[in-house]
């Protein structure tokens, strides 16, 4: 008898062949994705599911289009989150990200061709729009040596033969970030590189309808782990016994328990570590009556990025009025910022007409107003006006573009700051902000 329990087994044994993303009901299954926990909370908050085949689809046409109207023969992608994007497989992305051994080509018929580590080709085999799985597109020192230019020559020469066959022999290929070695070698093959990363990050920046149904999933995702969190640092926090990195650990077990990945920074601070901004958490023993600051970071429930921030007091008494009136100030300044938003709108504009910060927060404000967000931090970015740079976002807003509104707002020589932000979507006739958590009721001198 060669049946096994192991062979059918399902997450949700009151479904059939097909969870409710439309990805088998397996726990075997090969691509990571949302927990019974996440499922169960999404189906309770009314949230419906994405169609993980259409949103993989509508990603690889986009893609395509995107090569075909700039007249390439491909696109060639060596960063994770590209890779991600055009074949939803990953393998080790942060290893990756200062190891990289995975590449993706797509041509301008739509094949598509994966490299992969040599032991794992079997890691996109449940995406159909792979049409092969290959290896060697690793030319980092560590794993080649003194011979990662051969290495590299024969990667190119592969890419030339397959966009011979599928890109119409056109030798204008776009690439992302590829290695030294690759560029080197992908020129003397007779490609004219292109820039590759302006490809993929207009092609991200409008999200599909499946895509805004799993960002409405992981958003949920991420602000019920953040819930947590805070109910740790509430109760711990004014005790003087639990650390920053002990609050910001809270955070990562509850994204992890719900599919999510990883979280790409260490953005949380307590009490005068908040001013300057962006102090990593550490060991600092988090006070009573002290502000705890943090930004999400997080890459969550199907690899979408939650980019959040809140400012919260935690203690038993009453802010500092000057702490009161410095979140009034920020959260007028997201949300006249957020009024802007609406298809059309030209974000050159947006840098114009924003809200003004208080002269005395001017010197340590945000890097940004604004910037797009999908399966990370992604084009485009809406500048302050002294920043702002003409031409370098010369663009109109789109509907299913997803943008983080931001402020930080705290004075130099500072015992504090407040650092809040909201995911916001473009709809067709304005916006919606997608991020539900409140505003710390203290701070708002509500309390």
């Amino acid at each position: 008898m060669n049946s096994h329990y192991r062979d059918t087994r399902k997450i949700d044994p009151t479904r059939g062949a097909q969870l409710g993303d439309n990805t088998p009901n397996d726990a075997d299954r090969i691509e990571i994705g949302p927990t019974q926990l996440a499922f169960r909370e999404w189906e309770a908050a009314g949230l419906e599911l994405p169609d993980l085949q259409a949103m993989r689809i509508y990603r690889w046409q986009r893609l395509t289009q995107h090569i075909v109207d700039r007249d390439y023969g491909g696109l060639l992608m060596f960063d994770p989150l590209n890779i991600r994007y055009a074949t939803d497989s990953t393998n080790m992305q942060l290893w990756n990200t200062h190891n990289p051994f995975r590449a993706v080509l797509l041509c301008a018929d739509g094949y598509m061709v994966i490299w992969d580590y040599k032991n794992s080709p079997f890691l996109s085999s449940f995406n159909p729009l792979v049409k092969e799985a290959r290896s060697g597109a690793d030319f980092f020192y560590f794993d080649r040596g003194d011979k990662a230019y051969q290495a590299a020559e024969l990667f190119a020469g592969q890419v030339r033969d397959l966009v011979k066959e599928h890109g119409g022999a056109n030798m204008r290929l776009a690439v992302d970030k590829g290695m030294m070695h690759a560029f080197r070698a992908l020129q003397a093959a007779g490609f004219e590189v292109m820039e590759g990363e302006e490809v993929t990050e207009k092609a991200r920046a409008v999200k599909g309808p499946d895509e805004i149904k799993a960002m409405r999933c992981a958003s949920h995702a991420c602000e019920t782990s953040v819930r947590a969190m805070e109910d740790f640092a509430r109760s711990m926090g004014p005790t003087g016994t639990v650390s920053e990195d002990d609050i910001w650990a809270v955070l990562h077990a509850e994204n992890i328990k719900r599919g999510g990945e990883w979280i790409e920074t260490r953005l949380l601070a307590s009490g005068p570590r908040t001013n300057p901004w962006f102090q990593e958490c550490g060991p600092r023993i988090v006070q009573n009556n002290e502000i705890v600051a943090f930004d999400t970071d997080l890459v969550g429930s199907y690899g979408i990025c939650v980019d959040i921030s809140r400012t919260w007091w935690v203690g038993d008494q009453r802010p500092r009025q000057d702490m009161i009136d410095t979140m009034r100030h920020s959260v007028e300044h997201i949300q006249t910022n957020m009024e802007m938003i609406a298809p059309g709108v030209r974000i050159e504009d947006m840098s114009r007409n924003c809200h003004k910060l208080h002269d005395k927060f001017q010197q340590q404000k945000y890097g940004c107003l604004m910037h797009g967000v999908g399966l990370c931090d992604e084009w485009p970015l809406v500048a302050y006006p002294d920043k702002m740079v003409p031409g370098a976002f010369d663009y109109e807003l789109e509907p299913g573009m997803v943008l983080c509104v931001e402020v930080l707002a705290g004075e130099v020589g500072g015992d504090f700051s407040i650092k809040l932000e909201d995911q916001v979507l473009v709809t067709d006739d304005g916006y919606e902000n997608l991020t539900k958590y409140p505003f710390d009721s203290a701070l708002m001198g509500e309390l």
